[in-house]
């Protein structure tokens, strides 16, 4: 296979990044990769696109560390991304990093990406629906029964309404973002600071509030689904259990929290199985499911992580397992050459 991840920046990845880990392990396997920047799209007169893409320069690298220094220190080349030039396209970009200094970035990479689903690239997770969960307003398109309630405005009225139906205690967040920034709780102790935190949050956008999960306490499970089905092998669920020593109160990893491999309990594989169904209609190949006790705080579809965690920990290769899966793609992908509508290749 050939295969271009889209990310941000080649200077902005990191050697634990789960792309790297995907594509390291997918150049092992003898396929071709290319890693290609939100900003290094073209669109040609004959109407293909192309890409300034970096490559490794061999397929034996000692670990993730020396593959991102490979491709840092290689030339970068135009490369065609169109089904001429490419089997995959993986979307692999956050949004969040783009809101200060980029914020054309995120959404002219997904239309690239839909023309080259056009032209007959498998191109994942489906650029389309990621456009619409551009922000976490897409959460709120899965079924009620997995949110925690949840209020989205400006109005600092509004907000301080809900946050007093929930007994005082809530989290705000804003609306655009990731990675546990700008997380607030409000809470007893809090409440003196609460204009404070909603003023902050509403500074630049939306605020989404919600109720606060007790259990959040104990951190959640990062979950992680490929096709729709929590991803299993050799018995091993891709889950990790994220929680904070310290008194901040979020368990994200890019937070400072800790981690663990966990096993999903029942609540986590009942959230995963009413939101596989939309995960699937979405074309969200790839998503990490965040779960607190029965609630599903968020669904991360954009650059779902911890991969490479979970294999460090376990010895388990995840990651060959979700390019096998790829490769089955692209090999019944050829009997539906004819379809006309060329953005649903993520359903193969």
């Amino acid at each position: 296979m050939k295969i271009a991840f889209v990310i941000n920046d080649i200077h902005t990845e990191k050697h634990n990044f789960t792309t790297i880990r995907l594509a390291r392990r997918a150049t092992m396997k003898g396929h071709q990769v290319y890693l290609v920047g939100l900003g290094d799209f073209t669109y040609q007169a004959d109407e293909s696109i192309s890409g300034l893409a970096y490559a490794p320069s061999k397929n034996d690298h000692e670990g993730d560390e020396e593959f991102l220094a490979d491709l840092l220190s290689s030339e970068p080349q135009q490369v065609p991304l169109s089904s001429s030039g490419i089997d995959v396209m993986l979307l692999r970009s956050d949004p969040a990093d783009e809101l200060d200094k980029r914020p054309w970035a995120p959404t002219s990479g997904l239309l690239f990406a839909q023309l080259a689903a056009r032209s007959g690239v498998i191109v994942l997770n489906d650029p389309r629906h990621l456009t619409d969960a551009a922000n976490k307003t897409y959460f709120q398109q899965y079924p009620e029964t997995v949110r925690p309630r949840t209020c989205i405005s400006r109005s600092s009225e509004e907000i301080k309404r809900f946050v007093e139906q929930q007994a005082g205690q809530a989290v705000i967040k804003p609306l655009q973002g990731s990675g546990g920034r700008g997380v607030f709780i409000i809470n007893q102790e809090a409440s003196p600071n609460v204009n404070q935190m909603i003023e902050a949050t509403v500074r630049e956008g939306y605020a989404i509030v919600q109720e606060y999960l007790p259990r959040a306490k104990e951190g959640d499970l990062r979950l992680l689904t490929l096709n729709g089905k929590p991803l299993v092998v050799d018995g091993t669920y891709a889950c990790l259990h994220r929680f904070s020593s310290t008194d901040d109160g979020r368990s994200n990893i890019s937070a400072g929290g800790r981690y663990e491999m966990a096993e999903p309990d029942a609540d986590a594989l009942r959230l995963a199985e009413i939101a596989g169904p939309k995960l699937i209609r979405d074309g969200m190949y790839l998503a990490g499911l965040d779960v607190v006790g029965d609630k599903m705080m968020e669904i991360n579809v954009d650059t779902p992580g911890g991969l490479n965690m979970m294999e460090d920990l376990t010895g388990i290769d995840f990651s060959g397992h979700i390019l096998a899966d790829l490769e089955h793609k692209v090999r019944v992908k050829v009997h539906y050459h004819d379809q006309k509508d060329r953005l649903s290749t993520h359903l193969y």
